[in-house]
């Protein structure tokens, strides 16, 4: 690790143990939350059995998805900045033990009123753990590594994602049904649970070891390397005054809503639009965070390589390239096949890497250690505002347009959001020491 060349082996060791519990625990965080995304072709046929048409059944699972995405984007913006204050080991916790819970009052429900608390109940408490998570890495590893160190724990959600789908399909294929697949889900997230509670330290000082170093230009200064904020106002001013932060929350909006269509409408989409079953369908969407998981670590490694200029210049160039394969997507025939899998799998590839810098180690690089929580919280939650209209709003245009329409719509979305990419570009410039500035403008 970059940023402790000269660690003492204790020091080493800890953050060993805190990268690899951290990784573990918001990994399980996923066996309660892609769950549903796995499930939702059977849900569909129960309520079509029950005597909903296809097309309603969709758009219920559609809003059910909406609703729960606005949760957890709600829970974002206004509870996961509380790590700042509290910690983030006890918000990292206490999602895990939120979801753990209303995972197994979902699974009990026979009707969309259950479905719908459960469902809210679970994302709006999964939305503190990431913050945690930030907030608890802010106080053990060093600014030049947060790429790296940032690309390897959002491996976690991308390795969880994908372990869950892999395994529920299998499952499935096997005859288990979506309810006992919840219940399994909910206990190997408890065991994660237990391991964190145990043996997870808050940060290196607390466990006495020395501190690592914050990036200098966070906005808050030298005052960025408190544990604490003194009050909401002290939190909240320097972060909102910031053009790049706003433009790193557009970003997030853009990215978040391609990424939850993909995670919550490939095995639908797979199903219907490329021919699969619904156990093919499962485990060939695990493909589409198995690809993130490469983006993600080719991206982290690469910016902290290229200096403070390299995460905004590596959006710029993957998203377009995202909106090019968006285009191809949305115009790929019937009954495709892996040709379905295989577009998908690169739209992974040019959007998930850049994704994971923004709630990761723009959030760090913005906040430091006195504001990592609230910066990645607000990222994340105005991502989850965008994020919510993939459900309902995708399903709307995949029953009105078809999948291909669904696809090019968000084809125009992603190259929206290429431009955002060259502002902050743009705006990095501004705020880089001059020999960064000089080398970011030499070709």
């Amino acid at each position: 690790m970059r940023s402790q060349r000269s660690a003492t082996g204790p020091l080493f060791r800890r953050q060993i143990l805190t990268l690899v519990l951290l990784f573990a625990g918001y990994a399980g965080y996923y066996f309660c939350r892609a769950n549903l995304s796995v499930a939702t072709p059977l849900l569909i046929a129960e309520l079509h059995a029950r005597g909903v048409s296809v097309s309603d059944a969709t758009l219920q699972i559609g809003t059910l998805v909406s609703l729960g995405t606005l949760a957890y984007a709600f829970g974002k913006l206004f509870l996961a900045g509380s790590g700042d204050f509290v910690g983030g080991k006890r918000n990292f916790l206490t999602g895990m033990a939120g979801a753990i819970g209303f995972t197994l009052l979902f699974a009990a429900g026979h009707g969309m009123p259950v479905f719908l608390a459960a469902w809210v109940g679970n994302r709006l408490l999964q939305s503190i753990g990431w913050a945690g998570l930030v907030k608890v890495s802010s106080k053990w590893f060093g600014y030049s590594s947060y790429g790296t160190i940032m690309a390897i724990l959002s491996l976690s959600y991308l390795v969880g994602d994908a372990v869950t789908r892999g395994a529920m399909g299998a499952l499935i294929n096997v005859g288990v049904g979506w309810r006992t697949l919840f219940i399994i889900a909910a206990s190997c997230l408890a065991i994660l649970l237990l391991l964190n509670a145990a043996f997870l330290k808050e940060s290196s000082m607390g466990a006495g070891l020395p501190a690592p170093e914050v990036n200098p230009l966070n906005v808050y200064r030298s005052a960025g390397t408190q544990e604490r904020p003194q009050d909401i106002r002290a939190l909240l001013q320097p972060l909102l005054n910031s053009p790049s932060f706003w433009i790193v929350c557009a970003l997030s909006f853009g990215t978040t809503l391609v990424r939850e269509t993909f995670n919550t409408w490939t095995p639908t989409f797979f199903v219907s639009w490329a021919g699969f079953s619904a156990a093919q369908a499962a485990a060939y969407s695990a493909l589409f965070p198995t690809a993130g998981a490469v983006s993600v670590l080719v991206a982290g490694w690469l910016s902290d390589r290229l200096g403070t200029a390299g995460r905004p210049r590596i959006s710029f160039v993957a998203f377009v390239l995202a909106a090019c394969t968006l285009v191809l997507l949305g115009l790929l025939p019937k009954n495709t096949g892996l040709l379905a899998v295989g577009l998908v799998a690169a739209v992974a590839m040019f959007t998930i890497g850049p994704y994971s810098y923004l709630a990761g180690a723009m959030a760090l690089d913005f906040g430091g250690r006195k504001g990592s929580a609230f910066s990645s919280g607000v990222i994340d939650g105005i991502g989850y505002l965008g994020g919510a209209l993939s459900g309902v709003a995708i399903a709307r245009l995949a029953v009105t347009w078809g999948w291909g329409g669904a696809f090019l719509s968000l084809a125009v979305l992603t190259a929206v959001t290429a431009i955002c990419a060259a502002l902050l570009v743009r705006q990095t410039k501004t705020v880089l020491p001059p020999v960064e500035r000089e080398a970011m403008s030499s070709p």
